[in-house]
């Protein structure tokens, strides 16, 4: 048999899952609404994954949602019911705009701050892409 056809009845008999190869897997937000309030149980671990500061991500999480919320620990407390879709489609959002490097769209990147502007500095490619402030 040809190298290439032996290649090819290899990779078919592969599942598909082996050629996924996503290394930020961000876990779906874990939230209990108690009265008038939300609590986003996973934040911390979410903020590790992502490697940013987590007041950063509270701050987009609440101008987005227009709501007041507070760090209680690994999670945080936001006034107002909210559905954990929404919260995994704001988390998305974010990922998106202050975490994917927008030229290799790796999430090997930093936030860096130089006078009153801030970068997305990516140490894969070493790209500098600017960033709208929160």
């Amino acid at each position: 048999m040809d190298y290439e056809k032996m290649l090819e009845e290899a990779y078919s008999q592969l599942p598909p899952e082996t050629f996924k190869h996503e290394r930020l897997e961000i876990p779906k937000p874990i939230c209990t609404v108690l009265g008038s309030r939300t609590i986003f149980q996973n934040f911390g671990n979410i903020c590790d994954i992502l490697n940013r500061d987590p007041r950063h991500l509270m701050r987009f999480l609440s101008r987005e949602m227009a709501t007041a919320g507070a760090i209680e620990g690994g999670r945080i407390i936001f006034q107002g019911k909210f559905e954990p879709a929404t919260l995994e489609r704001l988390v998305r959002r974010y990922l998106d705009e202050f975490v994917m490097c927008p030229v290799c769209k790796r999430p090997d990147t930093k936030i860096a701050k130089e006078k009153r502007l801030h970068f997305l500095v990516c140490s894969a490619c070493g790209a500098r892409s600017p960033i709208k402030r929160i």
